[in-house]
């Protein structure tokens, strides 16, 4: 599983976790990425930005945004999407 950075913590997090698998305590947590403004201030700031996806398209989107640390799904199935797929098709 890809790992990114998680803000300005110097700690990497997987892209693509579980709920309640990984601390999100000081994370800007969102429900998508449409906020833009609010991704680009978080990340502008080192507060590491987590997004919530039910679903692959969801994780692609938020996957796309440079200033999401990590994808938080509730779906196991989701950790195991193939990312370059996804991607690039």
């Amino acid at each position: 599983m890809p790992e990114r950075w998680f803000g300005a913590t110097g700690r990497r997090v997987p892209a693509i976790a579980l709920e309640g698998s990984i601390d999100v305590a000081n994370a800007l947590v969102l429900d998508g990425v449409e906020d833009v403004e609010a991704l680009r201030s978080a990340h502008a700031g080192g507060v590491p930005v987590v997004v919530r996806a039910s679903d692959a398209a969801g994780v692609a989107r938020a996957l796309a945004r440079p200033e999401v640390a990590c994808v938080l799904v509730s779906d196991p199935a989701l950790l195991d999407l193939d990312l370059p797929e996804l991607t690039y098709g």
